[in-house]
């Protein structure tokens, strides 16, 4: 099993003293995009990203400071900041799930392609989705391509919890039958009915991408839909054998995550 998150614009110096594991797999490619990215000009930069003319500015500094020197790196997953990875809670890994997760979850990543959740990385903020400037680089889809996907095995299921930005660069490239694509709803109080709400989603993916690699969770279908946290449970009228739906009454991440507290 192949578990799929994406990586978020917000990133931090990590709090734990975790180090990191390994190499990113497309690290050559990554360093081709920076040397390009440092071409742009901080107006170039602010207009592509949609960002104010500090955060420009402190983008082109990552990039003037990017580095491929080990003692520069920090793991992914520890470094970025979002939702998901509040519901991951990765600092609270133990060595063995450090190890697991290593093997089965992977971090799609604009500038990056592909990350192991404890690939050394330097800060960066690059979206998959962002227009570059015509050229080679114009489309950070036709720059991967298939080059993602095909780091991944080739057979096994895939639980795909990014971001359709994101998971459109592996998703074309292999068979639909191995993708699983969890939805979660949390029930409107005002109307009863299950709905989807931003943040409560994305809380979901990283404990259930948590409880996946926590768990050991086996690659079935029946296991697949045991997940039974933070107030969610797998509602069977809902699901289909592709899209499993689970649905809180009662959301119980929010203490998870700085906007819901």
């Amino acid at each position: 099993m192949i578990i799929l998150m994406h990586s978020s614009k917000t990133m931090r110096v990590p709090a734990s003293g975790i180090r990191p594991r390994g190499v990113p797999v497309l690290l050559d490619r990554a360093g081709e995009l920076v040397d390009y990215l440092r071409t742009l000009t901080r107006q170039q930069l602010a207009r592509i990203m949609t960002i104010s003319a500090d955060i420009a500015a402190r983008t082109q500094e990552q990039y003037a400071d990017w580095s491929t020197e080990p003692r520069r790196q920090a793991p992914a997953a520890a470094t970025f900041v979002g939702d998901i990875y509040s519901g991951l809670q990765i600092d609270s890994f133990t060595a063995a799930d450090r190890a697991h997760a290593d093997r089965h979850l992977r971090i799609l990543s604009g500038l990056y392609g592909i990350l192991r959740p404890f690939d050394g990385i330097c800060q960066y903020r690059l979206e998959m989705g962002y227009r570059l400037p015509p050229g080679r680089y114009a489309s950070l889809y036709r720059f991967w391509g298939d080059s993602i996907a095909r780091q991944l095995p080739a057979s096994g299921r895939i639980v795909n919890l990014a971001a359709n930005e994101y998971s459109k660069t592996v998703l074309p490239y292999v068979d639909a039958d191995r993708v699983v694509t969890p939805r979660f709803l949390t029930v409107d109080p005002a109307t009863r009915k299950p709905k989807f709400v931003v943040v409560h989603a994305k809380i979901a993916r990283g404990a259930f991408a948590r409880w996946l690699v926590t768990e050991r969770v086996k690659d079935t279908p029946a296991a697949i839909r045991a997940f039974a946290d933070i107030g969610y449970t797998c509602d069977d009228a809902l699901s289909t054998p592709s899209d499993p739906t689970f649905v809180c009454r009662e959301f119980e991440g929010k203490g998870l995550s700085v906007r819901l507290t």
